[in-house]
């Protein structure tokens, strides 16, 4: 964190991903590599994309660890991350609130995020406990700072509360849609690659798998996590 002179401040990475962490990603990204590569019954369009998107998601996440940035100013809260900068001037900003995720094999256990009046969150990078052993308390300081730059207290609005509640929901069920929809993308995936051919009739039935399904899968999840979806964020 850089200086603590008012409320300007910088948030960069300075703690390292575990050792652990890295080799798992290593071995995964490296098995997935080899395997493309050893089937040569693969076409080389499945092939070149397979390798393209690899590429692509690690170029993301490597950018995304070395841009990751939080910047506290008197004027609100800038946030940039693997390609774009965000903004939010403090009178912009609801609150500021620490989470607990879910995935319990993740290095920070503990992320911080940006609500603001519309509802919508912001995750701030490198605000989370891996980085800021003392978050909480580095929150808190940081809210009492702040109060004098945003023209009021922090205090809870109804309104903002039911907004978060509503997004949390939507938001859940994006999350579970996707994760859907991925999983019968990579089982398509799968399935093409061992009854490869080159006939029109099975490259129909490639894009009915590797688009079509995959897309109704998510339409179809999307309704139905947002009807049985908790109306109720999970704060920590």
């Amino acid at each position: 964190m850089g200086g603590d002179i008012g409320v300007e401040r910088e948030y960069r990475r300075w703690r390292k991903t575990s050792r652990r962490r890295v080799v798992f990603m290593w071995i995964v990204m490296g098995n997935a590599v080899l395997q493309i590569a050893l089937h040569s019954h693969i076409p080389v369009p499945y092939r070149l994309l397979m390798l393209a998107l690899i590429a692509v998601l690690s170029g993301w996440a490597f950018l995304a660890v070395r841009r990751g940035l939080t910047s506290v100013g008197a004027d609100g809260i800038t946030v940039r991350g693997a390609f774009l900068v965000r903004r939010r001037a403090w009178h912009d900003i609801y609150d500021l609130r620490v989470e607990r995720l879910t995935n319990k094999n993740a290095d920070a256990r503990l992320w911080t995020w940006l609500y603001g009046n519309d509802g919508r969150r912001l995750r701030l990078p490198n605000v989370d406990d891996w980085q800021l052993p003392e978050l909480r308390a580095g929150i808190e300081e940081l809210r009492t700072v702040a109060a004098q730059h945003r023209g009021m207290a922090w205090e809870l609005r109804p309104e903002v509360e039911d907004l978060i509640g509503l997004r949390a929901v939507r938001r859940k069920a994006r999350e579970r849609a996707a994760v859907g929809a991925l999983l019968v993308l990579f089982t398509a995936v799968g399935y093409l690659v061992w009854t490869v051919s080159d006939h029109d009739g099975h490259r129909l039935f490639a894009v009915l798998l590797l688009l079509w399904a995959p897309l109704a899968t998510y339409v179809l999840l999307l309704g139905l996590f947002r009807l049985f979806s908790s109306r109720t964020p999970a704060h920590a």
